[in-house]
Parts: C-alpha cells; structure tokens; sequence
C-alpha cells in the first residue's frame, strides 16, 4: 500500500437517528476494512435531509480517501443519497438496464403493479461501475471523484453485506493493492483503576508506534485495546504478542481475560479448574450477583446456591447470623458479613462462602451513608477475607458496583 488511507462511513436513514434500528452497518464494515488495512477515522449518521445529508458528503469528501455510505437508495421521496451526491459532483443518473429488469420482474412474479417509483431503484450515476444486488432491489455502485473513491450501497444489512463482500472489497483490495491487515485484541484488567493502569504503563504508551496501546475505562474494571499493523494476521499477532508480554509483566496481577470474556465467566471456569463450589448469601444485592454467576454456561459446576437474605430475622433464621452480632454491630457491618459468609459456605457444604451487606439507599440506614458495603469471602481453607467499601451513585449504581467488586475478590481468592 502506497499511502496510509483514511475510510469514512456514512449511513444514511432518520430511522438510525431516532433510535429504531442500531446502526450495525458500521460496526461491520470498520471491522471488515480493518482485515485490509484500512483505517477507518470517522463514523457519521444523518437523517433524510437533503441539505443535512449534502453537507456531510462534502466534509467527508474533504478528509477522506475511501467514502463508504450506507442506507437513502430506495424508491420513496425521502431516499436522498444519489440526490445529494449529485448535488455536490453534478454527476449524471442513469437507470441501469440490469437492474430495472430485475426488479421489473420481482413485481410481475409476484403479481403486483410496479409503482413509477421504484424505478428510482434503478438510478446509478453514469460514471459508476455497478455492484449487483443479488439478495435485495437497489444496486450498489462505485464512483471516483477527485482522488476519493465513493461506494454507495443500501442499508438493509443483508444486501449490504452481500455487495460488500462480492464486489466493494475485492474493488478496493485491487485498486489501492492492499498488502496489511489491522488486528486488534483487548486485553481486560479488574481491581485497578485506568488512571493508574496508565501511570503503571506509561513507558509503553509514551513509546507506543505499531502496536498502538489504547486504555479504555468500563464499569468496574479496565481494558486495553492493542492494535497492530502488518503485511498478515500471523505477523500482527505476532506483535501484539510481543507487547502483551511487556504488559503482563508489569500489570499481569489484575489481568484476567481477553476480548469479550466476561469476569463471571473467568470466575466460574477458575472455581469448575479446581474443583470449588460457592454459596452465596446476599442483603443488599438481592440476588443479583448469584443472577451474574449463574448466567454463565456450566455455573452448576460451581455454585450450590444463592440466599437473599434481606431482613435481620431472614439472617438470623436462613444463615444463623447470631442475634448478638446484629445487635451490638448492625446488619451493616464487617461482623454481620464475615458470619454470613462462614455460616453459608458451613451450612450448604460449600468451599466458598461470599456475602454482601450495606446500604444501597437512598436514605442512611443504622447511621451508615448510602454506598457504604461489607463483602466477605470466606474460603473453608485459607480463612476469610472482608473489605469495607464506600460506593458513590444511586441505588441502582451502587448495587452494580457491589457485585462488580464481589466478583473480583472471588476471583482473587
């Protein structure tokens, strides 16, 4: 590849702007033009507006090499893209021969008139080479104007992928003779925050060329995208590997899986690995952190049970927390949780007991602020170990994060 190139994709549809369909076109298509190499540096949506779609053709045209729009080619008034590309180019349209036929013949198959407009359908601007739609009505096409090379597809997926896969990449591969592929893999990180991760790596990133290193927070923990450039996957790879290796060297500690893997899932295969079970009991959660562990495919593996245990006479009479406890400390306490942890891993047999109190709020409870929580872990062998948190949020926001950060010292234990 003679120069490094810079993709644009538009889709076009009010539809995507008002929430009623997700714009998966170009996840799909930033994925698919990375396998050749292509960087993609800017994603935009725009409704069916003329004036609104024409403006964004034009800044596109200005900053871009390969311009990649989605959606705005069907038969009704407000199907604007080949109106507005011809605004800004002064290009001509023209039916395609081909495909007027085709769709001509999908009415006369299917015994329905042919309204006038579907011929719109059928438009391509006389420059372009023509992309069949083999699975849908309107044809893709390609156009080069000023140096940019245009590609207009619909924005049904399925015909989208179609076109892209048959005939949009191969042009591109060959036009512009591709030789490099993007990979990417993400690395995932809990019990570290990301402005220390950053500082923990701050010698890689200040280096960073090809591998590029990009940390990204996320609830609770923290991921590390590694991006590298190369003539093929195997030799990508091959860097990315070598940067991994670095990286676990310095932060390994807190690693615990790769790409989408989940910190459930990496929980449950370590307790199915060493033959553990756990039993869970659980105040202010109410059952949500049982619900994170047993949504992973083979939990009965490795969990006995979930309590919820809600009320001080549920912990007396389901767990056996000691009246005394609750009395002298509260439910909301480093004492109440370490006894509901010792007495659900004695109970159910279990090797593992874990336990979550606090206050979720809104209002302060036993003259605790809302966000304080207790979690205890208490392994039959290694004993018990409880932390106090201070969670900030609402209810919602602080229950997440309590199950969040139970999940990680389960892991860690």
């Amino acid at each position: 590849m003679t120069k490094q190139l810079r993709a644009e994709i538009v889709a076009v549809g009010t539809e995507l702007l008002l929430g009623q369909i997700a714009n998966t076109n170009g996840q799909w298509l930033s994925k698919r033009l990375a396998d050749y190499g292509i960087n993609v540096f800017h994603h935009s949506v725009v409704g069916d507006n003329l004036g609104r779609v024409r403006q964004v053709f034009e800044y596109a045209g200005q900053r871009s090499d390969i311009v990649v729009v989605t959606g705005g080619l069907g038969p009704t008034d407000d199907d604007l893209t080949r109106e507005a590309f011809q605004v800004i180019t002064g290009l001509n349209l023209k039916e395609d021969e081909v495909s007027l036929n085709k769709i001509s013949n999908y009415f006369k198959k299917n015994h329905r008139d042919m309204t006038p407009n579907n011929k719109k359908q059928a438009l391509v601007f006389e420059t372009a080479e023509v992309f069949p739609n083999l699975v849908g009505m309107a044809p893709g096409m390609v156009v080069e104007v000023e140096g940019v090379t245009w590609i207009f597809m619909p924005g049904v997926p399925r015909e989208m992928k179609q076109i892209a896969n048959d005939f949009a990449f191969p042009y591109i591969k060959n036009k512009y003779q591709l030789d490099a592929v993007i990979q990417s893999r993400m690395l995932r990180f809990i019990g570290i925050g990301e402005s220390q991760l950053e500082h923990e790596l701050r010698r890689l990133i200040d280096a960073q060329n090809n591998p590029t290193i990009a940390p990204l927070a996320q609830e609770g923990e923290v991921a590390i995208r590694l991006t590298a450039k190369a003539r093929s996957k195997k030799e990508a790879d091959l860097l990315i590997d070598d940067l991994e290796k670095e990286i676990l060297s310095q932060v390994g500690g807190y690693f615990y899986g790769y790409d989408e893997e989940t910190v459930e899932e990496k929980v449950i295969e370590k307790l199915a690995e060493k033959n553990l079970k756990v039993a869970i009991a659980e105040s202010l959660t109410g059952g949500k952190f049982t619900d994170r562990l047993i949504s992973v495919p083979g939990a009965s593996q490795a969990v006995i049970a979930g309590i919820v245990c809600y009320s001080p006479q549920s912990k007396q009479q389901l767990v056996g927390v000691n009246p005394e406890t609750i009395q002298l400390y509260g439910t909301v306490s480093k004492q109440c949780a370490e006894e509901l942890s010792q007495n659900i891993q004695q109970k159910l047999g279990a090797d593992i007991g874990i336990s979550f109190t606090g206050v979720a709020g809104p209002d302060s409870s036993e003259g605790k602020a809302p966000g304080t929580v207790f979690i205890s872990v208490h392994h039959k062998t290694k004993g018990t170990v409880s932390r106090e948190f201070n969670f900030q949020g609402g209810r919602s926001g602080i229950r997440q994060r309590t199950v969040k950060k139970g999940l990680e010292m389960l892991l860690q234990i």
